[in-house]
């Protein structure tokens, strides 16, 4: 049996979708300034890893196949919710009955913690694909490492933004409030991003390599298939 390179590509990015949104509401400490504690969380493992595939597939099949798997990947975080709120609200036998507040604590994440998970991811995603695309006609398909890094931090930056925005803007605090605690919030965890980001190109490289091998191999049994 041979597993086929672009679904291993597509099974590693629905595995790092449900990391970050099964793993990413534990926060860990980054750097501290002064009195000002950075910290990020443990999303940014599998977050850019999800933009440089999204670009290897762009790159190899174009936009059209890595905006169906993005829109995929929104399923999945949907299915995932919607399983999720059951879950925690069904009642646990008695063998499960200790563990019961711990399980419900882990998976019952609030509806807009969720929510805007949900939004950031699409928003993303699909900037990231409309970015890296555009860029590969204007650049005619030169400089992979310059548009994937220009279309991630754009699409890392319209992530980070919403997400901290729809999750923790406090409605009972004023704007210029509200702000400045975003601003402190997103800015230091989008550029550690930014730099996972290119920190990963080479992979990138690599993945278009890796991933372009399994194209004549595809192109030869589509053509063997007798039609109906």
């Amino acid at each position: 049996m041979i597993i086929r390179k672009f679904d291993a590509l597509v099974a590693l990015y629905v595995c790092c979708i449900a990391i970050a949104e099964l793993l990413g509401s534990k926060t860990i400490p980054l750097l501290t300034i002064g009195s000002v504690h950075l910290t990020a969380s443990t999303a940014l493992l599998v977050v850019p890893l999800m933009f440089t595939i999204n670009d290897v597939i762009v790159e190899v099949y174009g936009k059209e196949r890595a905006r169906s798997v993005v829109l995929s990947g929104l399923l999945v975080i949907a299915m995932l919710m919607t399983v999720a709120a059951v879950a925690v609200h069904l009642p646990a036998s008695s063998r499960f009955a200790a563990t019961e507040p711990a399980y419900d604590t882990i998976f019952g994440a609030s509806v807009r913690i969720s929510a805007a998970s949900l939004l950031a991811f699409a928003c993303a995603e699909l900037l990231d694909v409309w970015v890296f695309s555009r860029l590969r006609r204007r650049m005619h398909g030169k400089a992979l490492w310059l548009r994937n890094n220009v279309s991630n931090f754009a699409a890392q930056l319209v992530d980070t933004f919403i997400f901290m925005t729809l999750a923790f803007y406090a409605l009972d605090m004023s704007v210029g409030a509200n702000v400045g605690f975003l601003l402190g919030l997103s800015i230091p965890y989008w550029i550690l991003k930014c730099c996972m980001s290119i920190i990963e190109t080479p992979f990138v490289y690599l993945g278009v390599q890796w991933l372009r091998t399994d194209q004549p191999q595809l192109a030869e049994e589509t053509h063997a298939r007798p039609s109906l």
